[in-house]
């Protein structure tokens, strides 16, 4: 069966109270935002309650529903006919044609579920449930009624028009993009800063991005694998600008002047300060990392705290409290899992300490930056030699 309207249906944004129309209309942007990337015509638009796409020419349902679901905020794509009250016998019998085209004459259990939002109509919505029922048993003798766990849930809507659906595909859910501020995400290579990305663009937040590249102990291939995971991040939270900082002079510099053993925490430092630079110059509100506790020595609770420190704005760590196999188990759903495992190292993992420090002070570390005298020069070269890439 060919459907020539959807209804998109949301969850968090019914309970907005007056400026629920606010996020519906974010919604209505972001849905539009989706489909131009789709062959067709199309028109969203929403009433009371309710969100609908129809569809204007030919188009390709696969390629709709792939869109649909990567839209935050909408957690069912519901294929529907949508008719105009003509009448009881003729709902009957576009019910029954509906219940033909999708199902046959399958042995199947269904129920109907009449919503009546509308009441002039001349049956409440027990009549419809009760005597559509029995339309529909005496059309397919083969279906049977279950009230408790039916196979098929036969949706009958009674509004301006008449919207008659069965399926239900589900979303991301979440908030629609742009309704919760703009963050900095720290986009390394690996399988934890995506999904960070990810959950936190979930929530309707914005990104952009700042990775740390340092050539040539880092490869073209991975700047390279870190805009493919910006790439396919973007396909959820919309076109990303990824800051690509050239990091060398800064990491070679710390290394040869800090201890080994505090590297990684004063080199993340540095990370920070960078990020939080261009998090300001756009507006962002907040730093995005992947972080977990206590996944490597630069996550435990002493060394988040000491790395917070250096920033004035919020930094938000989606995945905080997961463990690995849920963050791996978050990319493989979103498509980034097979991209961060290719073989190509970012600067995080060039640099390593054999014996790295897993409870640093903040006064120890301060100590020791005291001796990179060139380091704000450095910090202010990468800065000012960045490149800027759209991932989208």
């Amino acid at each position: 069966m060919e459907f020539k309207s959807f209804l998109i249906k949301y969850a968090e944004i019914g309970v907005k109270g007056k400026n629920k129309y606010l996020f519906e209309d974010a919604l209505v942007k972001q849905i539009n935002i989706a489909l131009k990337k789709v062959d067709g015509e199309f028109k969203v638009y929403r009433e009371v309650g309710r969100i609908y796409v129809d569809t204007l020419s030919e188009y390709d349902y696969d390629e709709v529903m792939d869109a649909l679901t990567k839209v935050f905020g909408v957690v069912g794509i519901c294929p529907l006919v949508q008719i105009e009250d003509n009448g009881w016998d003729d709902l009957k019998m576009q019910v029954i044609s509906y219940m033909e085209q999708v199902y046959g004459h399958k042995k199947i259990t269904f129920k109907v579920n009449a919503r009546r939002a509308r009441k002039n109509y001349p049956k409440n919505s027990v009549e419809i449930n009760m005597d559509m029922g029995e339309a529909v048993l005496d059309a397919f003798p083969e279906y049977s009624v279950d009230v408790h766990n039916p196979e098929v849930l036969l949706n009958i809507e009674i509004r301006t028009h008449i919207n008659i659906y069965s399926m239900t595909i589900p979303g991301p859910g979440g908030m629609p993009i742009g309704t919760a501020g703009k963050a900095m995400l720290l986009l390394s290579g690996g399988i934890d800063s995506p999904v960070a990305g990810y959950m936190i663009s979930k929530r309707g937040v914005q990104l952009e991005a700042t990775y740390f590249h340092a050539p040539p102990y880092t490869s073209e291939r991975a700047k390279q694998k870190v805009i493919d995971l910006a790439k396919q991040v973007s396909k959820y939270s919309g076109p990303i600008k990824v800051n690509v900082v050239n990091f060398t002079d800064v990491q070679v510099y710390i290394y040869e002047q800090c201890p080994h053993e505090e590297l990684t925490i004063i080199m993340k430092r540095a990370m920070f300060k960078i990020a939080e630079h261009f998090a300001k110059e756009s507006g962002c509100l907040g730093l995005v990392t992947g972080e977990s506790i206590g996944q490597v020595s630069s996550q435990t609770m002493q060394s988040l705290a000491v790395i917070n420190d250096v920033c004035t704005i919020p930094v938000y760590r989606p995945v905080v409290a997961f463990d690995k196999q849920d963050i791996i188990d978050i990319a493989i759903k979103i498509g980034t899992y097979d991209i961060s495992i290719q073989p190509f190292e970012d600067c995080c993992t060039t640099f390593v300490a054999k014996h790295p420090v897993t409870k640093p002070t903040l006064l120890g570390i301060e100590k020791s930056e005291r001796k990179l005298e060139k380091i704000d020069e450095l910090i202010k070269n990468a800065i000012e030699n960045t490149e800027v890439i759209i991932a989208e």
